[in-house]
């Protein structure tokens, strides 16, 4: 795992939000910007790429992970497991705060 902060990251904290976003895109079809021997989670490799400098990133409206959209490739809805939990999460957050 990473042992240092990469330059320019100001903190712990948002070096985890980054390596999530990054993550979140490999899970949408975004190419891995390293070759590994073997098979990795997507996010140990996302935080394989920040540890070897490979991936941009800026403060920003997102403040995240520049990584151009054209690279992700769609999958059905893009509600897969995660997503249907999420969904579901935040209809039944709204219905709660609705009562």
């Amino acid at each position: 795992m990473i042992q240092n902060i990469p330059e320019g990251v100001d903190s712990k904290f948002r070096l985890v939000l980054l390596i999530a976003r990054r993550a979140e895109q490999l899970i949408r079809g975004a190419r891995p910007k390293i070759k590994t021997e073997r098979a990795l989670k997507p996010t140990r490799l996302a935080a394989e790429e920040f540890q070897e400098n490979e991936i941009r990133w800026d403060y920003g409206e997102e403040g995240g992970v520049l990584e151009p959209a054209t690279r992700e490739r769609r999958r059905g809805t893009g509600r897969g497991r995660g997503g249907r939990l999420l969904a579901r999460l935040r209809r039944g957050a709204s219905a709660l705060s609705q009562r």
